[in-house]
């Protein structure tokens, strides 16, 4: 499997999973409905293991453009590499959104809450101060970028990327996701990945899903913008002290 291929198929499984647990607990009629906070960071922390389970041994599971900039950043990652990393976790987050609508398909037309359908694609303020949230999307990245470098320790090499670990660097990592949802996450719904919130996102504003109302565009460039300065503090700390 190529890497460009890699990050596609993982960041999709990891968005399919994500995204998901977020329709199972949010839409009307699904057998999960209002199973609440804890169900929804676990599978989020699950999903992540997944995609680097699967991508990593081709790519190193990167499933973020905020980890392939703090790679670049470290030296640790080819800059000639980025543009078409971040372009296959895009298509891949759009696709897995994708197949989320199609899984939960009868259950986006019985809801009629506008913010619930939204919800299941993209983050959203708990609280909407703009300051505020880019200083918790900025935070969230910055403890899961400098964390997945201590992870990795002494694999991190130009040839070998921190969560290119298999299965066994998938489980720490996964941990780190769900401990950062369920401590960080109650602000901002933790993107902590632009291409996580941006390509479903823009899937939510294409796909014909009655009711849907706005795809809250004033919003979007939060979490798209703060973790890759969260990332790249991460990265440029982690080079100063290592």
């Amino acid at each position: 499997m190529s890497p460009f291929i890699a990050e596609l198929i993982g960041t999709m499984l990891m968005i399919l999973l994500g995204d998901g647990v977020v329709a199972n607990v949010v839409l009307k009629d699904t057998k999960g409905n209002n199973g609440g906070w804890i169900v929804i960071t676990t599978a989020w922390g699950l999903a992540v293991f997944v995609g680097v389970v699967v991508a990593g041994p081709y790519s190193g599971a990167h499933l973020n453009p905020a980890v392939t900039i703090a790679l670049a950043i470290a030296g640790k990652f080819a800059w000639a590499n980025v543009v078409p990393y971040i372009i296959a976790q895009f298509a891949g987050a759009c696709m897995g959104a994708f197949l989320v609508w199609i899984m939960y398909y009868d259950h986006f037309k019985r809801t009629n809450d506008p913010g619930s359908i939204l919800a299941v694609f993209c983050t959203g303020p708990a609280v909407r101060n703009y300051v505020s949230n880019i200083a918790s999307e900025v935070i969230g990245a910055f403890v899961l970028l400098f964390t997945i470098f201590y992870i990795a320790g002494a694999e991190i090499t130009p040839a070998k990327t921190p969560i290119g670990l298999g299965s066994i660097g998938a489980i720490p990592v996964a941990l780190l996701v769900w401990v950062i949802g369920l401590s960080l996450g109650g602000t901002t719904g933790y993107a902590i990945n632009p291409a996580r919130d941006l390509g479903p996102r823009f899937m939510h504003m294409i796909l014909p899903i009655k009711g849907k109302g706005t795809s809250d565009w004033a919003y979007a460039w939060i979490p798209v913008i703060a973790p890759l300065v969260g990332a790249s503090i991460a990265a440029i700390l982690y080079l100063s002290i290592k």
